[in-house]
């Protein structure tokens, strides 16, 4: 994709965010209100199981802050709420990110992921937005082997309902780009992790899991690779993105730090004083990508953009905050999630 920016204000800009109360968006909420005085942001978001308003307590009470409880399937609501906020700008993070769940409901993340990614570029569109930024994955290129990483440039292979959703999403930004000129970008990021991440994804689900003496299940032999980027890094990627990206180019994120799963097990089991009796390899799940790895080099050169945490120093805190935030994970830890767990891991004897 290629394309001239467009101008667009930076000074007293209204930002929509969709998905702001999930664990990457309430972050980069969190991260845009802090690096920006003067921003408004608005936030829509359904409240699914994974969509959290104590995610973003710290910050419900300013009067920069707008929140939206709205479908972003729902043409008229999203229409009214543009016409109401008059955004000038906007950033989808809303999706349905969990692969397993994919696997066990392919419909929903084709209605959220699809439809709700051409409801918001229709909206943005008709209100004349500066920029849309479509928050994609890695996931989206498929499995690697043992060598070479992804580019922007890479064939687009996935393996996964939610990764093939996320494809057509990305696929249908390049053509509301094309035949429309909406200015839109896209980001595609490896593996996060930090705070506030809903404990079904690994790094959050496996302390979780060790701190109520429950054993940890490895999927296969634990050799999958991942690159891993701490959420407030990826939030800064995103921001540059956003203020000084080219509409109509792809950006990959990197963390610049591929681990097996097995290595990121063994360094939880550590961090929470666990042996290795409190793992139980468990069978590998359909369609398991191998490997993923980031060329970061476009954002790198082009932005300026790098991570700064350090994956060391960032699971660590990350362990810290989730152990010092139990009621937090207590809290979500039930209902949606409670059902899904029994019927995808115990019951499939996963656990």
């Amino acid at each position: 994709m290629s394309g001239a920016a467009a101008p667009m204000k930076t000074d007293g800009l209204t930002l929509l965010v969709a998905g702001g109360a999930g664990f990457i968006g309430s972050n980069f909420v969190r991260h845009i209100l802090g690096e920006h005085a003067d921003w408004r942001l608005v936030n829509v978001d359904k409240l699914t199981y994974a969509g959290n308003l104590a995610n973003l307590a710290d910050v419900a009470g300013s009067p920069r802050y707008r929140f939206h409880r709205t479908d972003i399937c729902d043409a008229g609501e999203i229409a009214r709420i543009f016409a109401e906020e008059k955004p000038d700008a906007v950033v989808n993070f809303a999706a349905e990110t969990h692969v397993d769940r994919s696997i066990d409901d392919p419909g929903l993340f084709l209605r959220t992921n699809i439809l709700g990614t051409q409801v918001l570029m229709d909206a943005a569109r008709k209100a004349g937005v500066a920029r849309y930024l479509q928050i994609s994955t890695d996931e989206v290129y498929g499995s690697l082997g043992p060598t070479g990483r992804f580019s922007e440039d890479s064939p687009l292979r996935p393996n996964s309902p939610y990764a093939a959703s996320k494809t057509a999403a990305d696929l249908l930004v390049r053509a509301y780009f094309k035949t429309y000129g909406l200015p839109a970008f896209i980001t595609r990021c490896s593996n996060n992790y930090g705070p506030y991440q809903f404990p079904e994804k690994l790094i959050p689900f496996f302390v979780t899991l060790l701190h109520e003496g429950k054993p940890v299940p490895v999927y296969g032999d634990g050799m999958n690779v991942r690159d891993w980027i701490h959420v407030d890094d990826h939030s800064r990627a995103v921001e540059a993105v956003l203020l000084r990206g080219r509409p109509g180019e792809i950006y990959n994120v990197g963390g610049g730090n591929e681990r097996t799963n097995m290595e990121i097990t063994k360094l939880l089991l550590a961090a929470m004083g666990k042996g290795e009796s409190s793992m139980k390899f468990v069978p590998d799940r359909p369609g398991h990508d191998r490997r993923y790895a980031i060329d970061d080099t476009k954002i790198r050169t082009g932005l300026g953009v790098a991570p700064k945490v350090s994956f060391d120093e960032g699971l660590r805190a990350t362990v810290r905050w989730y152990l010092e935030n139990e009621p937090w994970w207590h809290a979500v830890k039930s209902g949606e999630y409670q059902s899904f767990y029994d019927r995808w891991y115990v019951r499939k004897d996963r656990v």
